[in-house]
């Protein structure tokens, strides 16, 4: 398959499982397509040495451009292994940028209850539509057990079966892990399966396939436009980084919360300390003594249970 279609196939991903928005599609895509024209042959079968002799190319950009320019080419080539095109991520062996990384975007727990609870109002009832108690069941797995739009959409009817207290989920690079289940979630599970045919394999079935990531994306916003949320704050990738952040905030290791995420170093999990600390420095701006004298009158308390904003 040509650079071209395997670009137009990872910019689909981005704009279903990652929410990325229309300008940084539009960077990724002048990133990749210029990355295409300056390496020897196909950029979808460059190795580390080409991709090194790449970012020589921009050693006279600014550190952040040349990092968003690595970080495209490292999430192409992590698409490729996803999807079974390249058995490496070549990118990975490329040395950063040193830059500051900017913290992902997360949802409060006012906003994850607002989508739950239109969610459940539409699932509530025996009589209810058969795509409401789906999504419903969606959101539950999303939130609840963190996974990736890609692991949750190819699911396999056969991952809930029986009794289990976790999923078995195949994630990046082929690797199993175990995912826990709320009991919130093996009760959508308990009223989802008998939905379902004999025929299909899939846990969420569409068509001869199971449902793409793109129409899980779209259910999502539809979803947070009926809850009152903007539906450009959502994607199912947001919702798993409010599944970690709230997570942490909660007390769990994050050894424990890498294992669910699923993420190979526990560098990539460590980013969630550095969004729980916003609530940290708002702690002392607004609580600590030198914070009324500056002002001169009280300063209302802090919620240590809430969310930051």
């Amino acid at each position: 398959m040509s650079d071209a279609a395997l670009i137009d196939r990872f910019l689909e991903m981005m704009a279903a499982e990652r929410g990325a928005s229309r300008n940084t599609l539009a960077a990724y895509r002048r990133d990749l397509e210029q990355a295409a024209g300056l390496v020897r042959g196909a950029l979808a079968d460059a190795d580390a040495a080409a991709l090194r002799g790449l970012m020589a190319e921009y050693a006279a950009l600014a550190a952040s451009s040349a990092a968003r320019k690595l970080s495209a080419l490292r999430q192409f080539f992590a698409f490729l292994l996803d999807e079974g095109e390249r058995a490496d991520n070549p990118a990975l062996d490329i040395a950063r940028p040193a830059t500051r990384r900017p913290l992902p975007r997360i949802l409060t727990h006012a906003d994850v209850e607002s989508l739950f609870a239109v969610a459940a109002a539409e699932a509530a009832g025996e009589g209810a539509a058969t795509p409401r108690i789906r999504m419903l069941l969606l959101l539950e797995l999303l939130y609840g057990s963190g996974l990736r739009a890609s692991e949750l959409v190819s699911l396999p009817r056969r991952a809930v079966a029986g009794t289990r207290e976790y999923l078995i989920v195949r994630g990046k690079g082929d690797k199993e892990r175990l995912v826990p289940l709320s009991e919130r979630a093996r009760d959508a599970i308990g009223r989802w399966l008998p939905l379902l045919t004999d025929a299909s394999p899939w846990l969420f079935p569409s068509g001869k396939a199971h449902v793409s990531r793109v129409r899980l994306f779209q259910m999502l916003r539809d979803l947070a436009a009926r809850a009152g949320i903007d539906p450009a704050a959502i994607s199912p990738h947001v919702l798993r980084h409010a599944f970690a952040t709230h997570l942490l905030e909660g007390g769990a290791d994050l050894r424990a919360l890498q294992l669910m995420l699923g993420h190979a170093d526990i560098a990539t999990t460590e980013i969630y300390t550095h969004v729980d600390s916003r609530r940290l420095v708002e702690l002392v701006n607004r609580r600590h003594p030198l914070a009324r004298m500056e002002t001169g009158r009280a300063v209302p308390d802090v919620d240590l249970a809430a969310p930051s904003a």
